[in-house]
């Protein structure tokens, strides 16, 4: 089993490349001209969804379930 300050480590780690990638993401979408964006929140396990489309929405909102269920599966095994 990891200690608390591994896990914090890698929360924190998670932190910095979701930001990093959202602003990546950012500049990128700057020079694109097709305007399209979805985005995801997540509160605890339930996914909100929205975007400029309803296929980049249910895109969406399909990566947010996978993410739950990974979540789920995940902590199953700890």
């Amino acid at each position: 089993m990891r200690s608390p300050q591994d896990l914090s480590q890698l929360g924190s780690l998670l932190i910095f490349i979701g930001f990093f990638l959202v602003f990546a993401g950012a500049i990128v979408s700057s020079f694109s001209s097709s305007g399209n964006f979805g985005g995801l929140v997540m509160i605890g396990l339930i996914p909100i969804a929205f975007g400029s489309s309803p296929e980049i929405t249910s895109s969406m909102l399909w990566a947010g379930v996978l993410i739950a269920v990974i979540y789920l599966l995940a902590r199953r095994r700890l």
